[in-house]
């Protein structure tokens, strides 16, 4: 039988010499091993934030699309304020088509639009309370009619603009027309070849998109709600940021923005247009470069 003297001196271990020589070994290792995987990994980092910065770009360049194709048409223009570069528009709720003049149908007859005097209401034909809640005429928002963008025939003039003041169901046509009585009597310049007219929501009678340093921003002017008179009042006021507006107020879309540009080209036919945006967003080193073209319908 082992005395407890024998049987610790039969105990084995490690040494602290060996144990050092196994750190050593693991370090050297795990530093060779760390320089053949640093690659891959920094390279799968570098693509999931050029695959972030691309999905926020690409949100973006989606949200303006989707604006500028409910733009009013012919009313698209690219302007500068400053150092700041604006893309703006009057966007549009719905549209929809007005009476001919006291047009009999089957056998009754609607007020209709009169092109030669003032008028002061006019019938659409449909009712207002079918379409979507979003969609509906409210009080306060504009109708604009053939609007050609051209001297005497703009919205950004109130030329072809009268606003809201209330709106009934025809009982002389069966309920089937919405009575609009307009804030004002208007006398529109032209009548649209299809009966056509836009609506355009007192929220937002005009949408800037502005590249201001190194942010995109949306920038919304609203409508006039009292009184007989409509926002606009001179084609040449640019609404991209005023005083009473400053576009350092606007939310911000998208930040870290390296360089910004809008550029828009209609056509001889005054039918089609085209907005190319050109953007790029910088972000810890990393450079994501976005080009988008929106095409634009400017049949009125």
């Amino acid at each position: 039988m082992k005395t407890p003297v024998q049987a610790l001196r039969q105990q084995t271990g490690f040494t602290l010499v060996e144990l050092v020589i196994v750190i050593v070994i693991m370090g050297v290792i795990g530093g060779v091993v760390a320089v053949f995987m640093r690659a891959p990994i920094q390279a799968y980092v570098d693509s999931g934030r050029r695959a972030a910065l691309t999905d926020v770009a690409d949100t973006v360049v989606r949200r303006i699309s989707r604006d500028i194709r409910k733009a009013l048409p012919n009313s698209v223009r690219v302007s500068t304020s400053g150092a700041d570069t604006c893309l703006e528009f009057i966007p549009t709720r719905n549209g929809a088509r007005y009476r001919e003049n006291n047009r009999p149908t089957d056998g009754t007859v609607g007020k209709g639009l009169d092109f030669t005097t003032a008028d002061t209401d006019f019938n659409m034909l449909g009712r207002n309370a079918d379409w979507p809640a979003d969609q509906r005429i409210g009080i306060n928002d504009l109708v604009v009619v053939y609007n050609l963008g051209i001297t005497n025939v703009t919205a950004y003039n109130g030329d072809n603009v009268a606003r809201v003041a209330s709106l009934s169901s025809d009982a002389t046509s069966g309920a089937e027309e919405t009575t609009i009585t307009l804030a004002a009597p208007k006398l529109f310049p032209l009548e649209s070849g299809t009966k056509r007219f836009h609506v355009v929501p007192v929220e937002e009678n005009v949408v800037a998109y502005v590249c201001n340093g190194s942010t995109l921003r949306r920038l919304v002017t609203p409508g006039v709600t009292t009184g007989t008179g409509v926002l606009f009042t001179n084609s040449a006021t640019r609404y991209c940021g005023s005083a009473g507006n400053p576009v350092s107020a606007a939310p911000v879309l998208i930040s870290d923005v390296s360089s910004c540009s809008f550029t828009y080209n209609d056509t001889d036919s005054q039918r089609n247009g085209l907005v190319q945006m050109s953007l790029s967003i910088t972000r810890n080193a990393e450079t994501v470069n976005l080009y988008h073209q929106i095409q634009v319908n400017n049949t009125p």
